[in-house]
């Protein structure tokens, strides 16, 4: 689950709980951050379905810049709340 958000993951794991672990307790108890979560991967589904496409049109390749954009935010706010409970 965290390597598909993190697949180079720098950041230290505070002991006695890992960041899967931490990351499915907050899906669970956070309504918020499942949302966030679920977003993210929609993004990247929507990524890999216009990366399969051999070539793409002038605004797919726009959208697909505005989707990267959108997935890193997520992705960065997904990390940001991660580190506030370390």
């Amino acid at each position: 689950m965290l390597e598909d958000l993190f697949p180079n993951p720098i950041a230290e794991v505070p002991m006695g709980q890992s960041q899967d672990a931490r990351m499915a307790a907050l899906i669970e108890r956070d309504p918020e951050f499942k949302t966030l979560v679920e977003e993210h991967r929609m993004l990247d589904e929507k990524l890999k379905e216009l990366d399969r496409k051999v070539y793409l049109l002038p605004d797919e390749e726009v959208e697909r810049k505005r989707l990267q954009k959108l997935k890193l935010a997520k992705k960065d706010k997904i990390a940001q709340i991660l580190s506030l409970g370390a």
